[in-house]
């Protein structure tokens, strides 16, 4: 599973206007209906929110992974914000969070959904990368994320 099949280009956010965790998570919900009418944003927001409830999707590092399954979702989403400034998404580090990658994935799809995680993973394990994903230009992005992905 390539990062190409689950991120699309219009499933960028490169300048994120929240300042908070919740304000982070209502505008993935809302990007998520915008890719995907299927997908209702209360319905997303309440689903990553009661995630987080369960503990911090933070991994350190300045990245977060917010992920959740949704009833009626036909294949895995992802979504990628930045934000410049950095959000307190209680990490273990404490650091601000800088980069994150939503996953949604339909109910069935326990496997794909691990699959894409450990794949975002060892991705932003890399500090070079996240370095240039925080300092990357809005307009390279995309294709920055493809062809880093195509080397792991």
């Amino acid at each position: 599973m390539k990062l190409g099949d689950l991120l699309k280009e219009n499933a960028l956010i490169p300048n994120l206007s929240a300042h908070d965790k919740k304000g982070v998570l209502v505008e993935f919900a809302e990007r998520a209906q915008a890719i995907n009418p299927v997908l209702k944003k209360e319905t997303v927001f309440q689903i990553l929110h009661n995630r987080e409830d369960l503990g911090s999707t933070a991994v350190g590092n300045g990245v977060a992974i917010p992920h959740g399954k949704v009833p009626g979702l036909d294949s895995i989403i992802a979504i990628f914000g930045r934000s410049e400034e950095g959000i307190d998404f209680q990490a273990h580090d404490e650091k601000p969070t800088h980069l994150f990658f939503v996953l949604l994935a339909p109910e069935s799809a326990i496997g794909n959904h691990l699959q894409a995680l450990a794949r975002l993973s060892r991705l932003l394990k890399e500090s070079h990368i996240r370095e240039k994903l925080v300092n990357c230009p809005q307009e390279e992005l995309y294709d920055f994320l493809l062809a880093e992905d195509e080397k792991i």
